[in-house]
């Protein structure tokens, strides 16, 4: 005789029963067959496990309950995990949510390269074979006034490869004030190393005089190399040479001067009421003869890495094999040729360019927008937390201007330094598991959602009705705040009793 768990997996459908329902039919044409033929069985071997597990028959088997959980799971499965989310860090480019965004200009430009073949490799005036960069050197020479220009994949593949192929087997001379990391524990010195040449360093860490660089100068010299501090900065008793002397040294020893601007702007942000950053046209005006820099970053585009300057040394990098390896593809190439074109219009470019609208966003306008957003993320707390509106600052990211602070406008929800922080981590799990996950930053016990980078207000808000805080966690946050409030109390009685005593 069967005992009732041996009855219960017994009474378990077939996988090839329920593959011909109609319900799991609609998933196969959905998901497809190989896919949901791996979650019926999955999930009909975790009924078997949980039978097992409590030795006893189960409920009856619900075949609609089941099949609705292999259309959850099949859409959990299938998911892109790339996924849209609101920045409300208060970080404009922020490297783990993907740095600049795009105009739809430019989406537009990459999805017609994506689905139309293109003239990327091909010259159609002469009907031959063409190069690449062609696409984007046209601009870049006009907006930094450089002879030539390349583009690869990242500003540090650009560092590489100018390196490898200017100074390998030989010495590149760089302040030591100057050997950065970059994001992801990506040293400059190790770079270096990686292109074959040998790092000189030259002065201390706070000051470097031309003479260092003079002193260091040797027949395996190379090239001198200047690192722009996008990424720190070093105040107090600092000395740095300056690009035209430097400039001066190295084409006196007939040596490439190479800058390093790390993030690279193209136009003066200074005209639009930020700090300065060093531009490539300045750069190039001040004597040097190749300069690398970011796509995606301040400059608003893809990711990318592009190099101007001199011809002659250009195309020296353009026959090193490795140019092949770093090279980007056809979208890339559309995105920034496109991004690049927004330049030449300055007066539409804050308009346009998602990075320079948001750097310069007035204060009064994300006071207003926060104010209109307060009363739904309260409406969708329901009691469960408090929400308030705080002063806060956004930083610009991605090693751009580190110690240039923007004032903003956040929505905090909790607070107080004394507050624990696992309330916090709480409610900061609850909103990035929205539909479209938002991504704040915690601060002193609060979860802060900075309302700098939030464009899409309508979506934001109409979203806010699926927000679910655990029970444990607005147990825990009004039990904490009950305890607050008791211990103010206390503390209020105290001073009372020893006022009447005196």
């Amino acid at each position: 005789m069967l005992t009732p768990a041996q009855a219960a997996r017994r009474a378990l459908p077939s996988v090839d029963r329920l593959l011909k329902s109609e319900a799991v039919g609609d998933l196969i044409a959905r998901y497809g067959r190989p896919l949901v033929v791996e979650t019926v069985r999955a999930l009909l071997d975790e009924q078997r496990a949980a039978i097992a597990a409590s030795g006893e028959s189960q409920a009856s088997f619900d075949e609609a309950a089941f099949i609705t959980a292999c259309g959850a799971q099949l859409a959990a499965q299938t998911r892109p995990s790339l996924r849209r989310v609101f920045n409300l860090t208060g970080t404009v480019l922020h490297t783990n949510l993907g740095r600049a965004l795009m105009p739809k200009s430019v989406a537009e430009a990459v999805a017609a390269a994506m689905t139309h073949p293109v003239n990327l490799e091909f010259d159609l005036g002469g009907g031959a074979r063409g190069e690449r960069d062609s696409h984007v050197e046209r601009w870049l020479r006009r907006l930094t006034g450089a002879e030539a220009a390349i583009v690869v994949n990242n500003n540090a593949a650009a560092v590489y490869l100018t390196l490898n192929t200017l100074a390998s087997r030989k010495e590149v001379l760089v302040s030591r004030g100057e050997l950065i990391e970059i994001g992801g524990a990506f040293r400059m010195p190790d770079i270096m190393a990686r292109a074959g040449c040998k790092l000189v360093e030259v002065g201390t860490t706070n000051r470097t005089h031309l003479a260092d660089y003079a002193s260091a100068i040797s027949p395996r010299t190379a090239a001198i190399m200047k690192v722009h501090a996008s990424n720190y900065s070093i105040e107090g008793f600092t000395a740095a040479v300056g690009e035209p002397d430097l400039a001066g040294l190295a084409h006196e020893h007939r040596l490439p001067f190479i800058v390093d601007l790390g993030s690279g702007m193209l136009i003066d942000l200074e005209d639009y009421g930020l700090p300065h950053e060093p531009t490539p046209h300045e750069t190039l005006a001040h004597g040097a003869d190749l300069v690398t820099f970011s796509g995606d970053k301040l400059l608003g585009g893809p990711q990318a890495g592009l190099v101007v300057g001199k011809k002659d040394l250009v195309a020296r990098l353009k026959k090193n094999p490795l140019k092949r390896a770093l090279r980007v593809d056809k979208m890339t190439l559309a995105a920034l040729e496109a991004v690049l074109r927004l330049y030449s219009n300055p007066e539409r470019l804050e308009a346009e360019l998602p990075t320079l609208r948001w750097l310069t966003r007035p204060l009064a306008d994300i006071e207003a927008q926060a104010a209109r957003v307060l009363p739904h993320v309260a409406a969708a707390l329901a009691g469960r937390a408090e929400a308030s509106l705080v002063s806060c600052s956004s930083q610009i990211g991605s090693g751009s201007l580190p110690v240039d602070l923007l004032p903003s406008v956040g929505i905090a929800i909790g607070g107080g330094a004394k507050r624990r922080h696992s309330l916090a981590e709480g409610f900061a799990a609850a909103f990035r598991a929205l539909p479209v996950p938002v991504i704040g930053r915690i601060n002193e016990g609060a979860f802060i959602m900075d309302l700098r980078c939030l464009d899409d207000e309508a979506g934001f808000i109409a979203q806010l009705g699926e927000l679910k805080i655990e029970k444990s966690i607005a147990t825990e946050n009004t039990e904490f705040t009950e305890r607050i409030v008791n211990r103010q109390d206390a503390k209020s009685a105290k001073k009372n009793e020893a006022g009447e005593t005196g």
